[in-house]
């Protein structure tokens, strides 16, 4: 048993630390405010329901935000058999309270306790309704009462993580195949803008912009993920035909991609999309959003390839000595074309996401997802050297670097430090690899022995 476990983490040690990064922020972002939405309509309402017994009439004041309106129509429904005595001035602005006061006032109408949403709840008229209409003084207010948590955990904000994370995730499957082969990819983030744009286009130019059927929508998909497919299988034949280096080949076809990314939209970006077509990536079924849906079957459908098919072990066989792998037999031209023709069409999907999810293409999409994509590979323990690296590994190096990147965000840490925080964070992911393979170690024995 101690055995196994001591297994599990070394081989999955990845989960432990994005654990420990999520208790981390949720402790950094601990804030003492005020409730909203449900939260606030829970706390407020029996203390509203106390006035409502009493026969006592009700004026409540929200604001515009989204939660205002689930607190509004969370009252109306709990607190139905009272509408007659309650008033709800919905999205309201200082100009609409004071006009509603005012009426109060002229018509002797108060009253017995007014109640404020967060959004409304600074508002100086409501603050200092005494000082500005006397017959309002006696009157309470009623507010959210405030409490300490943390705004890393709210709901919202984990499904936001997991939405910014499905992207590079899916992403970084490819990556990690072609790394594990002893590769690299770095035209993955150009690949994603030409995906954008592919998608939009054909959308757009064949089959009637925003009055697109699901036929043409998914005509749209199909190209955008064909056409990445396509260069990735470029880039594997120019590596495996003509034994050109990957960082070569993929630099220079990722400036191929993000060039005919521009040509095809003219550098503009093309909006004339139907709006179903956001439903691929944002709508949720189960509510669980699509893309983070089709992010978790990728993965299992990756994981069981990797880890239980001839195809996963010869991956492993390339990356670890190719020569030895091709005298055993391994196909080694084929492994290393699936694995490019792979990482371009997932990076494809990716773009296809994006795309979704923006409700447009642009030439601009995937600036640097390369940079993100390998760090997550990495940092989930994929050997740069290539032969080492398990998909799960990699799935918690891209939530570890969604939590880091949202987290940072709402500690309000500027753009240009989580630059430095990022590059750091992939010097640590190479050193540790490098020390694992005892790379450093030896150096360092190398110093002793010398004269």
């Amino acid at each position: 048993m101690i055995r196994k476990l001591k297994s599990f983490c070394v081989d999955y040690s990845m989960l432990l630390v994005l654990l420990g990064l999520c208790l981390f922020f949720a402790v950094a972002t601990l804030d003492t405010q005020m409730p909203t939405g449900a939260a606030a309509a829970d706390q407020m309402l029996p203390d509203i329901d106390s006035y409502l017994e009493e026969k006592k009439s009700v004026l409540v004041v929200t604001g515009n935000a989204a939660d205002d309106q689930a607190f509004v129509a969370i009252t109306k429904e709990r607190l139905a058999r009272h509408a007659s005595l309650i008033k709800f001035l919905i999205g309201a602005s200082p100009q609409d309270l004071r006009r509603e006061f005012e009426q109060i006032v002229q018509n002797d109408d108060l009253p017995a306790v007014i109640v404020g949403t967060r959004s409304v709840s600074h508002w100086s008229l409501l603050q200092h309704r005494g000082e500005k209409f006397r017959a309002l003084r006696d009157v309470p207010l009623l507010l959210p009462r405030k409490a300490t948590s943390s705004n890393f955990l709210k709901p919202a904000n984990l499904k936001n993580v997991a939405g910014q994370s499905a992207v590079f995730a899916i992403i970084a499957i490819g990556m990690t195949l072609v790394i594990i082969t002893g590769g690299i990819d770095l035209s993955v983030g150009s690949l994603v803008a030409l995906s954008a744009v592919t998608a939009a286009m054909v959308i757009r130019d064949l089959f009637g912009g925003v009055d697109a059927g699901g036929g043409g929508m998914m005509a749209g998909i199909v190209a955008a993920i064909a056409v990445c497919a396509v260069i990735g299988c470029l880039s594997g034949a120019m590596i495996t035909l003509f034994g050109m280096p990957p960082f070569i080949v993929t630099l220079a076809t990722m400036s191929i991609a993000r060039g005919l990314a521009q040509i095809l939209a003219d550098g503009q970006s093309v909006y004339q999309i139907p709006g179903a077509f956001s439903y691929l990536a944002v709508g949720k079924p189960f509510g669980i959003p699509n893309e983070v849906i089709a992010m978790l079957l990728l993965y299992v459908f990756a994981h069981i390839m990797m880890a239980h098919t001839t195809l996963g072990r010869w991956f492993y066989a390339v990356g670890s000595n190719r020569e030895a792998a091709r005298l055993s037999g391994v196909p080694v031209g084929l492994v290393l074309m699936v694995a490019y023709i792979a990482s371009g069409a997932l990076a494809g999907v990716g773009g296809v996401l994006e795309a979704s999810r923006l409700q447009s293409g642009s030439p601009l999409y995937g600036v640097m997802y390369e940079l993100y994509v390998i760090t997550a590979v990495v940092v989930g323990g994929t050997s740069l050297a290539g032969g080492e690296g398990k998909i799960l590994g990699t799935l918690f190096g891209a939530l570890a670097i969604a939590v880091i990147r949202n987290g940072m965000n709402l500690m309000n840490i500027e753009s240009y430090t989580q630059g430095v925080v990022m590059g750091l964070l992939i010097l640590l992911a190479v050193f540790t690899d490098s020390l694992k393979r005892g790379h450093i170690v030896a150096w360092i024995k190398g110093l002793g022995t010398r004269p």
